[in-house]
């Protein structure tokens, strides 16, 4: 299996609505998608790293689900309106389980 974490940060004039409205179409993005073993996405709580309002976790069955994941049209949608609502930085990362 393949495990993928991406933090997103936002920019001060993105509102907590467009911040619920991220995790909401990247939650819904396991409906349009194969190879899914979790998903999982919310705003983060931690105080420490603050910056980064935007969690997302998603758990493939394998490489292949993780590449067409990457390629999928409703997933690029996603990462459209992230980017039209103000990211500004992002980190993910991969790592077989």
């Amino acid at each position: 299996m393949i495990n993928r974490t991406v933090l997103v940060k936002f920019g001060d004039a993105t509102t907590p609505e467009q911040l619920q409205e991220v995790v909401d179409r990247f939650k819904a993005l396991k409906n349009h998608l194969t190879g899914i073993v979790d998903l999982q996405a919310g705003l983060n709580i931690a105080e420490k790293s603050k910056e980064y309002q935007v969690v997302l976790t998603v758990r493939f069955e394998d490489k292949a689900a993780l590449d067409a994941y990457v390629e999928n049209a409703e997933h690029q949608a996603v990462a459209a309106f992230i980017r039209e609502v103000g990211r500004v930085d992002s980190i993910g990362v991969d790592f077989e389980i």
